[in-house]
């Protein structure tokens, strides 16, 4: 799922759920046992069945940095339109919100993995990110289809960062979208992130939910488009792979490299992006 433009308590309390969300469960529970038997959703990162070398990095990566698949304004019709470069000036602090269906068991699962991924995307990019829910600025959402009410009332809560508009994309997610995430800029930081949102429904088996947090967290750092043609890649609506790729981890290194701005155009970050493609492509001693 590509980015759309534009006092928590995490402790989760345990109540019975509805029969919706336990449908919904077993309905995703089946999809993920499907794809695992078709030998999607790998966790290898590629393989020899999946070369590429730094030209195929770029095109991707100017595929994936300078295009959106959405308009926030048209909810979830998919556009494909030239955009900026998109990305995080500020330190990013990721705060984990549990609905109240979500039992204690997979909070602490869903909070272990959001805490080692982020240190992961921190020591690749370089930039500063940490798991806090002082002052947070990267909201992660795991509510189900029981915690529509403390969506809503969450999101109303953070209106001053993201305005209205995110509480209708939200309301629009289709059933087949598993995970999203919505970045947000303000007129003092143009095309530089200052608030993100991930919504991740908490009926997820466990690779499911891995996978969420795993492309939707990229996503919101500034990859904010899919490819089809990304391979190895998290930024491929195929399912192929469901944990970042030895890829994509080359493609945020290059989102984060200090001669990359917001705001910037493909034609402006051109020169830049030969460049660090050099640098990246020596020999590493």
């Amino acid at each position: 799922m590509s980015v759309m433009q534009f006092d928590h308590s995490d402790i989760a309390v345990e109540v019975p759920i509805s029969a919706a969300q336990s449908a919904s469960m077993e309905r995703l529970s089946q999809f993920e046992q499907s794809q695992l038997s078709r030998g999607l959703m790998r966790t290898d990162g590629g393989g020899p069945d999946t070369p590429f070398d730094m030209h195929d990095i770029l095109r991707h990566f100017q595929d994936i940095a300078f295009y959106d698949e959405y308009d926030a304004t048209l909810g979830f019709s998919r556009i494909s339109q030239a955009s900026h470069l998109e990305k995080w000036t500020t330190p990013v602090r990721f705060n984990p919100v549990f609905g109240k269906s979500v039992d204690r068991n997979r909070v602490k699962l869903a909070k272990a993995t959001v805490a080692k991924y982020v240190k992961k995307l921190s020591r690749i990019t370089g930039h500063p990110m940490l798991v806090s829910a002082r002052k947070p600025n990267f909201d992660v959402l795991f509510m189900g289809h029981d915690d529509r009410d403390q969506m809503d009332a969450f999101l109303a809560s953070r209106g001053p960062q993201i305005g209205a508009l995110a509480k209708q994309v939200v309301a629009m997610m289709p059933e087949d979208v598993h995970c999203m995430v919505m970045a947000f800029s303000n007129a003092e930081i143009r095309h530089g992130y200052t608030h993100a949102i991930a919504i991740i429904r908490a009926e997820h088996p466990p690779l499911m939910q891995r996978a969420c947090i795993e492309e939707e967290l990229a996503q919101g750092l500034g990859l904010a488009n899919d490819s089809p043609y990304a391979r190895p890649s998290i930024f491929n609506d195929d399912d192929e792979f469901a944990t970042l790729t030895t890829m994509d981890a080359v493609m945020l290194q290059i989102l984060y490299d200090p001669r990359l701005l917001p705001g910037m155009t493909l034609d402006q970050a051109r020169p830049y992006l030969y460049e660090i493609s050099e640098l990246l492509n020596e020999p590493q001693s």
